[in-house]
């Protein structure tokens, strides 16, 4: 064996495509089987599926099944307040896209995060005989493989292995993933999509959609969208390795129907991210465009400073905009009006009914009082909410 280059002897460009390969099949093993399947319950995975995704991560990364749920769980359930493990709202974006790691082996050494987030992972003889007592033999048997396979150059591709999960997930994901990119959706938190082709990080980089429906299996939402963990999942349901639990729920217009009902209520409230995203373009822009095209030169400047505030999950206003937006919706009645609707349709789903009927009697109210107001976009959305029924899980 030749100890420059191992076993497999390559040309440069050879190395680059084993590196890229062997990384690639790392983050699909994150986001399939511990993120999507495990932190989530999106789907189930067959015994044969689930401990090779155990294995390679065990040989990749040394990352714990259970410490990593309980992480990730702990930061569902905190988004961006001081509990949240890796917010870069609250830990700043330099240190978590830089020293995300540290972040998270600090929060998976807290025994309250992995008692009371991390139930239900594996707790097999493997898992409490090996994976997680001697997560570290992983790693250093894979230091001994690429060196005998690949030589010294092996010890590079290793160095990019265990590099490559702590930047990609825990510091891109974490940090530019809640910080900088487009939101298909007004969660209450600042999730965002990083890019609507998500192959270098498995589909992760659509987060804000994953944060809108975290149970989802699939997390892209457009037509224009690429998720290659959801093709993967789909490879193994074909295979009978992998069962798909959830995805996200859409509402869709039927045209044959043309009452508000129970089935509509329904919609609109399992699907109610999707509908808040339709009144934004169907009222809320139109109008602002409509109000921006009359306006003279100085208000017109002052409207175009609230425009992403009118379309903005109201949390996410800081306060100078908010008091921004409070004048400029003083002196603009249209603007006011679908600006009230947009909150009070908001407000919907934030009460508590003890009944299905009290709930299409709420939303029926608010369809007749919108098509009371005279804004034609708005009555026009009021008259398609009647149509609303759920789309059938695809899967």
């Amino acid at each position: 064996m030749n100890i420059a280059t191992g076993l497999l002897a390559l040309p440069w460009w050879g190395y680059i495509i084993v590196g890229l390969a062997l990384t690639h099949v790392t983050i699909v093993s994150v986001t399939i089987f511990l993120h999507r399947c495990q932190a989530h319950r999106a789907l189930t995975l067959h015994p044969v599926a689930s401990h090779f995704f155990r294995f390679w991560l065990w040989l990749t990364t040394g990352m714990i099944t259970k410490e990593w749920v309980a992480v990730h769980r702990k930061h569902h359930a905190k988004t961006e307040t001081e509990g949240d493990p890796h917010s870069p709202h609250v830990e700043g974006i330099h240190k978590v896209l830089w020293e995300g790691a540290e972040l998270y082996r600090a929060e998976s050494g807290n025994a309250e995060t992995l008692e009371h987030y991390g139930r239900g992972t594996p707790d097999d003889w493997l898992e409490r005989k090996l994976y997680s007592r001697h997560n570290v033999l992983g790693v250093s048997l894979l230091v001994i493989i690429n060196f005998g396979l690949f030589g010294i150059y092996g010890i590079t591709l290793w160095a990019v292995q265990m590099m490559w999960i702590p930047f990609f997930a825990a510091g891109v994901v974490n940090g530019l993933g809640h910080f900088w990119g487009y939101r298909n959706f007004e969660s209450p938190d600042g999730s965002t999509n990083l890019t609507n082709f998500g192959i270098l990080i498995g589909g992760e980089e659509m987060h804000n959609n994953h944060h809108a429906f975290p149970t989802s299996a699939r997390f892209s939402n457009k037509w224009w969208e690429f998720d290659i963990g959801w093709m993967y999942i789909r490879v193994l349901s074909a295979m009978g390795l992998a069962r798909v639990k959830k995805v996200a729920p859409k509402p869709v217009v039927r045209s044959d129907k043309q009452v508000i009902d129970i089935e509509t209520a329904r919609a609109v409230i399992a699907g109610r991210l999707h509908v808040m995203a339709q009144y934004a373009r169907s009222v809320t822009l139109p109008v602002f465009r409509d109000q921006l095209r009359q306006a003279d030169l100085p208000y017109r400047a002052a409207l175009k400073k609230v425009r992403f505030a009118l379309v903005r999950e109201e949390s996410r206003v800081d306060t100078q905009v908010k008091a921004r937006l409070q004048d400029t919706l003083a002196r603009n009645e249209a603007l006011r009006t679908v600006y009230e609707f947009r909150g009070r349709l908001q407000a919907l789903w934030g009460r508590t009914f003890d009944s299905h009927e009290k709930v299409l009697l709420a939303l029926q109210e608010w369809c007749r009082q919108a098509e009371a107001t005279g804004v034609e976009v708005l009555q026009e959305f009021a008259r398609r909410l009647q149509s609303y029924s759920l789309q059938p899980a695809r899967v």
